[in-house]
């Protein structure tokens, strides 16, 4: 799941950011509400969490942007004022969720998952074969044994599995997982792919990730 977090605090911005991808979320991080902008028209987001006293563009200014241009992904807004008009402003304003400054990442760990909660299946695990993925632990098992993934093995791992035997290309992999704007090069996918390949192996797994030249890649039973 990928999030675009807003924050021009950037002692902050990096503290956050790197408690959310140590639980297994992608975070493309922005300092300033023009480039949140761009990236949140240009990129593909499951939730965005927002500053509102931001240099370039507000806030508010840019969460009414976004809600004029058709961009209805959830948002929590983040911010040092906690006068009730402020709140008020910014759910009419079309925030799905507000936190005060200072706020416990814990919190905003659980405020992410309710409001993200509806565009994930209900069932915590994903089973194929003799394989499963807890979503939960991010542990691959099989009979055999278990992994617990890293962030982006989890993540490309779960498009697998939610999607077994459907063509998959590097350029998908990268849009989901790497982003908008990343600096990795597109056969980091390859690398990714080798990693897992390794640990299904390990696993004795009777379902495997096939490569189609040029094209992409599927997950399949081993016939």
């Amino acid at each position: 799941m990928r999030i675009l977090y807003a924050e021009d605090e950037v002692a902050l911005a990096r503290a956050v950011a790197k408690i959310l991808e140590k639980n297994n979320y992608t975070v493309d991080v922005v300092h300033n509400g023009l480039d949140a902008l761009d990236y949140l028209q240009n990129g593909n987001y499951d939730i965005a969490i927002l500053d509102i006293m931001m240099p370039k563009m507000d806030g508010i200014t840019l969460l009414r942007r976004l809600r004029t241009t058709g961009i209805t992904i959830p948002i929590i807004m983040l911010t040092a004022k906690t006068e009730i008009d402020d709140k008020v402003l910014g759910l009419d304003s079309g925030a799905n969720d507000y936190l005060t400054k200072p706020f416990d990442t814990k919190e905003l760990l659980a405020r992410i998952r309710v409001l993200t909660r509806g565009q994930r299946p209900v069932d915590s695990t994903i089973q194929f074969g003799n394989i499963s993925l807890d979503r939960t632990t991010f542990a691959l098992s099989s009979p055999s044994g278990s992994f617990r993934l890293a962030n982006k093995e989890f993540q490309m791992m779960e498009i697998l599995m939610s999607n077994p035997k459907i063509l998959i290309s590097s350029e998908q992999f990268m849009e989901k997982i790497w982003g908008y704007d990343a600096n990795a090069e597109i056969n980091v996918v390859w690398v990714y792919i080798s990693y897992l390949r390794k640990k299904l192996n390990a696993l004795h797994a009777d379902i495997q990730i096939k490569s189609t030249r040029n094209a992409g890649y599927t997950l399949e039973e081993i016939t």
